[in-house]
């Protein structure tokens, strides 16, 4: 089932999101498209709310690629802080050294040459294009996806990805014009994570509900096959984020017992060590101990 007037979900769409989006640093006037990469970086799996005082912080300090790719490794893991998943933290720092070594402090434009940027894939290079440049370029997460599946195929959610067919489900709803596509990605972004949301829709208050084939449909329940949702509680992320933290607040080189404080299954302890060190995220100092990748001495410290 396709929605009857895709040109028209754009339009509205991107009508709503210039009256109604959210005031967020990344989408302010005068941020650079390196602006827009390292928010894109930091809001993978992570709420606005944690990403954006971090986000403020870290453009302060790294205004430019370069500013970031001669800070330390260790520098850059202690301003990721709670963030997660900090090998984000250490892709970023990778993308900003290749942007300032090869392409002049500038971030590519291109989302070819973006995509073969250390730690950049095909969501973010589209994303840099579209939000960074003003670009034509389809941008799919998962807010997206479900606005799609819901408007204009009637689905109650997307079920699992599809890259090829969710990238021209988006393509065919965008304008051709540069600018005008680019708030349109924007738009549909922005609709999926504040009303077409997955648990309770806030149906009234979208700017597309008369012609959404979902409503229409009479808001079908979705019973398709479902991304399974992972725990954190005990997990091997919890506790690589435990051992993080003990070396993020240390001045000095930690001691083993010190980590091994921190989580009671020591095999566990000890894989996860293990995995930080395999990462780069961690490091050992020749007397035994332990401090944040990029500390040790023959790191040049």
């Amino acid at each position: 089932m396709t929605s009857v007037l895709p040109g028209g979900l754009a339009g509205r769409t991107a009508e709503w999101f210039r009256a109604q989006a959210r005031d967020l640093p990344w989408r302010r006037a005068g941020t650079t498209p390196w602006g827009v990469l390292v928010s894109e970086f930091m809001l993978q799996q992570t709420p606005v709310a944690r990403v954006e005082p971090v986000w403020l912080r870290w453009m302060e300090e790294w205004p430019t690629p370069s500013a970031l790719a001669a800070a330390s490794r260790a520098d850059v893991l202690r301003a990721w802080g709670k963030l997660g998943y900090p090998r984000r933290a250490m892709r970023l720092h990778a993308a900003a050294e290749a942007i300032a070594a090869d392409h002049g402090d500038r971030v590519p434009s291109d989302v070819a040459v973006l995509e073969s940027l250390p730690g950049i894939g095909s969501y973010t290079a589209r994303a840099v294009a579209a939000f960074g440049y003003g670009l034509r370029a389809p941008v799919v997460d998962t807010n997206v996806r479900r606005v799609v599946a819901r408007a204009v195929h009637g689905a109650g959610d997307a079920g699992p990805a599809r890259t090829r067919a969710d990238l021209a489900d988006v393509d065919a709803l965008l304008p051709p014009e540069d600018a005008e596509a680019a708030v349109v990605s924007a738009a549909l972004m922005e609709l999926g994570a504040v009303v077409c949301t997955a648990r309770a829709p806030r149906c009234p208050l979208c700017p597309v509900e008369s012609d959404c084939a979902w409503v229409a449909a009479g808001r079908p329940e979705y019973t398709g096959p479902r991304r399974p949702v992972q725990g954190f509680a005990g997990t091997d992320r919890q506790v690589r984020g435990k051992l993080l933290d003990v070396l993020r607040a240390a001045d000095a080189p930690v001691d083993k017992p010190l980590l091994d404080a921190v989580w009671a299954d020591g095999p566990q302890r000890d894989r996860c060590l293990d995995s930080l060190l395999v990462d780069g995220l961690a490091e050992q100092t020749p007397d035994g101990r332990f401090v944040l990748g990029g500390t040790a001495p023959h790191a040049g410290h």
